[in-house]
């Protein structure tokens, strides 16, 4: 089985990189800074939490360390990069850290986006040209859902920026009354799990500079990883069944809610031994599981009677899934049952899912409604 798988400094603290540094009294350092050029990374070690920059000097690269006793963590606000030369965001650290819920009734109109990996432009276009961000990256989409369904990290250059995003993005969401909904992929639980074959070298370089594995920067020492590991595998919002990958058969075999699903999952994100004291998590994990699933699409295709097996065990009328590209465009199945909503973002052809009242359009960067051809 394959697991694809702060402001200021009230205390003083030495740090290290390689040797013992000087103890310095560090104010933060804003991003706007053209020489930052990765971060921030927020990492905890003990009763202390330290902001981490990456920055480059004509070419020769270094971390530039902040730090405050994580009683304070409260006070640190972040500035992050975007795509736009001297343009930022602030994120405010969350207070608190919950486990999502798996089931969202009632919800009319939601965006969906999936794959986005490291493409902060794309995802930022599509995000303002369909009304859910403004220029300044605030929250302008009401009491609508946002819905990430994976794979926004890996492969793209600008990972850190995406994730941050996101982040900042759901308490925005939750102050308006609206919701964001990050449905982790195969990409999230690999980087989770040490499984690093698609992300980009810079990353494992600039791990290298702050001495630590790439793993450890998805981690429970970090804060990035400990809201990550809050995070779902597969949701109901609305009427539709979103995952990354999709529901097999022998998934729907085990007839477990989602809210099962989810808590027997979550605590393996970070797993590395592959040794499941449940033994569904050997599917869960596997191919067959929500976030590696791609058999909607490929052969051997899944039958209609499985489809609508999964639509009845959720007490969905859809299903909406990224994972796999099947198409330059948003496309629908199975008799309007199932939609995919990965596409070719790297090549300038992004597309979101607009669902509003029970109507499904694709919509471009554009904010344009189109049609959405069958297959």
């Amino acid at each position: 089985m394959i697991k694809t798988n702060a402001i200021l400094f009230a205390t003083l603290f030495a740090f290290c990189i390689g040797q013992n540094a000087e103890v310095k009294n560090y104010p933060i350092k804003q991003a706007t800074d053209p020489t930052i050029i990765d971060g921030p990374y927020v990492l905890y070690d003990n009763d202390s939490v330290f902001v981490k920059y990456i920055e480059d000097n004509s070419g020769a690269k270094t971390v530039k360390t902040d730090g405050t006793p994580a009683a304070m963590k409260n006070n640190i606000t972040l500035q992050v990069n975007t795509d736009i030369p001297g343009k930022t965001f602030t994120v405010q650290l969350k207070q608190k850290l919950s486990d999502e819920k798996s089931e969202f009734k009632g919800i009319k109109k939601m965006l969906v986006i999936s794959d986005i990996e490291g493409n902060f432009e794309a995802f930022r276009k599509l995000l303002q040209g369909n009304g859910v961000i403004d220029e300044n990256f605030n929250w302008t989409y009401g009491k609508d859902h946002l819905v990430l369904v994976g794979d926004f990290v890996d492969r793209g250059t600008m990972v850190t920026e995406v994730l941050w995003l996101i982040y900042s993005l759901e308490e925005k969401a939750k102050a308006a009354g609206g919701y964001v909904h990050y449905i982790l992929g195969n990409h999230e639980i690999m980087n989770m799990s040490d499984q690093l074959d698609y992300v980009q070298e810079r990353y494992i370089q600039h791990a290298q500079l702050m001495n630590k594995p790439y793993m450890q920067l998805f981690g429970q020492n970090s804060e990035i990883g400990r809201w990550l590991a809050t995070k779902n595998v597969i949701e109901r919002v609305g009427n539709t069944l979103f995952t990354h990958g999709g529901v097999s058969g022998y998934l729907n075999n085990l007839n477990i809610s989602l809210k099962v699903l989810n808590d027997i999952t979550r605590p393996f994100y970070t797993d590395t031994t592959y040794r499941y004291k449940d033994d569904r998590l050997d599917l869960i994990f596997s191919d067959f599981g929500p976030f590696w699933y791609r058999n909607y699409y490929k052969a051997p295709r899944a039958n209609p009677q499985q489809i609508d097996s999964t639509l009845d065990i959720y007490n969905v009328r859809s299903i909406t899934t990224g994972h796999t590209i099947i198409a330059n465009e948003i496309r629908s199945l199975y008799n309007g049952k199932v939609f995919n909503v990965d596409v070719h973002h790297a090549e300038g052809r992004s597309e979101a899912l607009l669902i509003d009242d029970g109507k499904f359009w694709r919509v471009n960067t554009a904010g344009e409604k189109l049609d959405i051809k069958p297959i």
